[in-house]
């Protein structure tokens, strides 16, 4: 099912034993279009402290709420991230190990050995099997200095920059609750107030550009705009788009 990203926003965060906090933020890799971390403020129990929350620890996501197979104590221990710096493969990986998960990257499938992240939650049996590789790949990890990671609360507002000229800007992303790739990127064309919105797959996307603050899409503006209407009205959780979806 797809979910809307803007109504992610606030969405509480379930422990196995209480509530952690509220969705903030959402990580992406931008090469894949995968939301990686969630990025959760977990208010005043760890002193407003934000922490980051893989997919890989979720169990279902509900309206206004997110559960996910953790306690409160160890997200209390979980690696220090600062989510005001990009955040490098090392730091990834420090969170990976911390909680015993296999790492999404360098694997054939959207989350390296598996297509969802669900799968990579391992039960205990197959923790030792992973610590050789784990070591291996620590050291490939700390060896890169890429940053693939970027918010999704930074890229809305985007300017669309289209094969013929600008039309537009980021306003929302569809995001799988099952694999969390995103699926469309919302464009609202013409004015803030008045435009109308389309839908643009990320296949679509030629690249970012975060100096411009500025997506570049191969289509014109022609074909955005007389794409299929985002109705932002339905009774799915979350919100989802009409059937019809991307623009070809």
């Amino acid at each position: 099912m797809l979910i809307n990203a803007k109504n992610l926003k606030g969405a509480a965060i379930i422990a196995r034993d209480g509530a952690i906090g509220e969705i903030d933020d959402l990580y992406f890799d931008d090469e894949k279009w995968t939301v990686r971390y969630l990025v959760v403020d977990a208010g005043s129990w760890l002193f407003s402290r934000k922490v980051l929350i893989s997919p890989i620890s979720i169990e279902k996501a509900e309206e206004g709420r997110v559960f996910v197979n953790l306690t409160r104590d160890q997200v209390k221990d979980s690696p220090d991230i600062d989510t005001q710096m990009p955040v490098s493969r090392r730091h990834e990986t420090a969170y990976m190990d911390y909680y015993g998960y296999p790492y999404y990257w360098g694997g054939p499938y959207l989350w390296g050995d598996a297509a969802f992240p669900a799968t990579l939650s391992m039960p205990p049996a197959a923790e030792s099997q992973m610590a050789a590789a784990a070591t291996a790949r620590r050291r490939e990890a700390e060896e890169s200095c890429d940053e693939k990671l970027r918010s999704l609360n930074e890229v809305s507002g985007y300017n669309i920059g289209a094969a013929d000229g600008d039309i537009g800007h980021v306003d929302d992303f569809m995001i799988d609750d099952e694999d969390w790739a995103i699926r469309f990127i919302v464009i609202k064309t013409g004015g803030w107030l008045s435009g109308r919105k389309t839908l643009v797959a990320p296949r679509w996307i030629e690249g970012i550009s975060w100096e411009e603050s500025k997506l570049f899409v191969s289509l014109t503006r022609d074909q955005i705009a007389s794409g299929p209407e985002f109705d932002e009205m339905s009774d799915e959780k979350f919100g989802a788009p009409p059937s019809g979806g991307a623009v070809r």
